[in-house]
């Protein structure tokens, strides 16, 4: 794996939403209640400023408690009695944001009481319930990054409160309302907190009913169902009013920032796409470190391209600028992974959805039609790529955009919630985390994970295991099978090329099959030429089997001279062994079945012997399948060499009747087939004799420097 993708919220952190403060008309309110004990106590009440500043946060808290899908479990009672006093329920929803928000409100004085035949009851600071007749939701969505819901007071009032992203929510408010609260969502997204805005509107009776006509048409439209879905929802969050913030707490998770860490130091790149604010995501990646205090950060956001008329101008500028700057300080890579990680200086790249989507669709009179190139190459000469603001198809675009480069590097992304299911899906190896926000990711993926830290041993441990193992698996295909077919190729030479076979067929037939395909299977099952805590613990040993190391031509002719050599001594070192009449007490020579014997007997024990000696993790199970098959081979040898089969015609034949209890009679053939082994796999003996002493001295040096 060379790119992981990954996603912020619920991956690199808990998904676990804490209430941290809020903002009302630009006046802050930091959370008033403590815990001792167990129990909540509140450390003073709010300060008011008056009448109609009162009447504001009531109508945040109010807009807290209505705008949301939240459901509430009522505590179980054993033998009639609640086990927490103080809790007497427990908030309910697939989205832990809106359960922060609902328990926020709650700390101040306003409770959600639940929704009961499209009622929602909550209780407000005087110990009063409140009815509000809930009317239409319009659900949340990654493209919107907003939700509403349309309610109607007891005294008839209709209001839609709507609460988002501020990128979504400011461009629909007044715009005077703005710049107050946007000081605190900006310092708050700084701080590292994921921030919502909240604003409201009063709808007038003729008002609803057009939405509520637009909305029953939209639902019931056969076609373009979502289009129409989408426009009613845009024309009907428009002209609000801007209440106040909130800012809600999101921990990184256990070892996130030392798993990232690791995958730097394999040589992997890792890149967060998150619709999180910039600020936030920032942050973020400082903690979890994939951004380090030295690393130069190139932005090409909103906040620098600007949003004038001039903004593809602008935009073609700045990549000019980054893509010469990181072509004077990088070095060409041509080493893949193995890349250098000793730059004169490390860069960062920032980017957000709305900058993208200039880059992958640039308009048709744009000065720059290559935007995408350019981009990618700066992309791929950063440490490390922060892309904010994402939407899901957004995701999915950067991950095939990354897998479809020249080398056609592999990816991996990671993620927990349905609005990673597209890239999960795009990527060569998708990992889905069973995070808070449902089962999609993981039911999406090819392996689930519970922690984002588990990333670490999956990958350093296991990919690398699993990739040596697969690499030898294939490799030694080829080597088995070129010994067994090189030996018969020769004999034609040997037989004027008459289609005289050289093995019985029944040793053609099982060869595959049953003398050498468990040792093989186990080895490719069980292997484990390092130890996996040693693995683990340093990254620097999945740098040696990247860029697809052990399958490059390298090791596969290495493979092939091997099965070439051994082939060879198979062949004439029987032949030349056969010149000598000695080989029997009787002065006789032996026969063409016999001879064929001999090489596939040799054959047998070496490319078995041969994988015994790269086995480095014995386990009861190699044992059994590698002297197993070798002692089967003998047993079938004896057995079917020493039966009058009159079965079938085919059997009848009986060419190899006592071949093989006669050829063992034979000291010289006893002989002869110890020293041919020892010749074939004297170069694999001599190659692991030099590797242990190479690493050993290595090992020595490293103790002393």
């Amino acid at each position: 794996v060379e790119y992981i993708f990954t996603d912020k919220t619920g991956t690199l952190t808990e998904n676990s939403m804490e209430f941290i403060e809020c903002c009302i008309d630009g006046h802050k309110y930091k959370d008033c209640i403590s815990e001792v004990d167990g129990f909540s106590q509140t450390d003073g009440s709010l300060k008011y400023y008056g009448k109609a500043e009162k009447s504001r946060e009531e109508l945040f808290l109010r807009a807290l408690c209505l705008c949301h899908t939240v459901q509430i479990k009522e505590a179980d009672q054993v033998d009639g009695l609640i086990g927490h006093p103080e809790r007497k329920h427990t908030y309910i929803s697939s989205s832990p944001d809106e359960i922060a928000l609902v328990k926020g409100a709650e700390k101040y004085g306003f409770t959600f009481l639940g929704l009961q035949n499209d009622f929602m009851k909550i209780r407000n600071q005087k110990n009063e319930t409140e009815m509000y007749q809930l009317l239409h939701v319009l659900n949340f969505d990654p493209v919107r990054r907003r939700m509403s819901v349309i309610v109607r007071t007891t005294t008839g009032k209709l209001l839609l409160f709507c609460k988002g992203a501020d990128s979504s929510i400011f461009p629909r408010v007044q715009q005077e309302e703005i710049q107050r609260t946007k000081v605190h969502v900006d310092r708050n997204a700084m701080d590292g907190y994921r921030t919502l805005c909240v604003a409201f509107k009063e709808l007038t009776q003729k008002e609803y009913d057009k939405i509520d006509r637009q909305l029953n048409e939209a639902k019931m439209a056969l076609q373009d169902r979502e289009e129409k879905m989408a426009k009613v929802f845009e024309d009907t969050e428009a002209d609000m009013h801007l209440i106040g913030a909130t800012a809600v707490e999101d921990r990184l998770q256990e070892q996130s920032a030392e798993t990232i860490e690791a995958l730097h130091a394999a040589g992997m790149k890792v890149w967060v796409l998150t619709g999180d604010k910039m600020e936030t995501a920032k942050s973020t990646c400082y903690a979890c470190r994939l951004f380090q205090t030295s690393t130069e950060l190139l932005e090409l956001t909103v906040k620098v391209v600007g949003e004038s008329e001039r903004k593809e101008d602008r935009l073609h500028e700045l990549l000019m600028e980054y893509h010469k700057k990181l072509i004077q300080d990088v070095p060409k890579n041509r080493g893949g992974l193995k890349r250098s990680w000793t730059l004169s200086q490390e860069y960062g790249l920032i980017i957000d959805g709305s900058t993208l989507s200039l880059i992958l669709n640039p308009s048709q009179d744009s000065s720059s039609s290559n935007y995408k190139n350019i981009f990618l190459q700066i992309c791929l000469k950063c440490t490390a790529v922060l892309c904010c603001r994402m939407a899901p198809l957004q995701k999915a675009q950067i991950v095939r955009m990354v897998k479809n480069t020249k080398g056609s590097p592999i990816t991996l992304s990671i993620g927990d919630g349905a609005n990673d299911v597209s890239m999960i899906l795009e990527a060569h190896v998708g990992i889905g985390i069973k995070g808070k926000e449902g089962r999609q990711a993981s039911r999406n993926s090819d392996y689930a994970v519970p922690k984002f830290k588990h990333l670490r041993k999956l990958l350093l441990a296991h990919g690398h295991l699993y990739y040596v193992r697969i690499a030898h698996l294939v490799q030694y295909f080829f080597y088995k099978n070129l010994c067994f077919i090189l030996p018969q190729f020769l004999y034609q030479f040997f037989c004027g090329f008459s289609q005289q076979p050289l093995y019985d067929a029944a040793y053609l037939t099982m060869y595959n099959i049953c003398f050498t395909s468990l040792p093989i299977l186990a080895y490719s099952l069980l292997e484990q030429h390092i130890n996996i805590d040693t693995l683990t613990s340093d990254p620097q040993l999945y740098m040696k089997v990247s860029d697809n190391a052990m399958l490059q031509w390298k090791p596969f002719l290495y493979w092939t001279f091997l099965g070439a050599f051994e082939g060879l001594v198979f062949f004439f070192g029987v032949y030349f062994l056969f010149q000598n009449s000695s080989l029997e007490d009787n002065g006789k020579v032996f026969g063409n079945w016999t001879f064929g014997t001999i090489v596939f007997t040799v054959l047998v024990f070496t490319v078995t012997l041969k994988l015994a000696l790269d086995t480095r993790f014995w386990t009861w199970m190699n044992h059994f399948v590698i002297w197993g098959s070798l002692a089967f081979y003998v047993f079938f040898s004896f057995f079917w060499g020493g039966v009058i089969w009159q079965v079938s015609p085919f059997l009848k034949q009986q060419r190899m009747y006592f071949v093989f209890a006669h050829m063992l009679t034979s000291v010289s053939t006893w002989l002869a087939i110890i020293l041919l082994i020892f010749i074939s796999l004297f170069p694999e003996i001599l190659l692991i004799v030099l590797k242990n002493i190479k690493e050993k001295s290595h090992q020595v040096r490293n103790k002393f420097m």
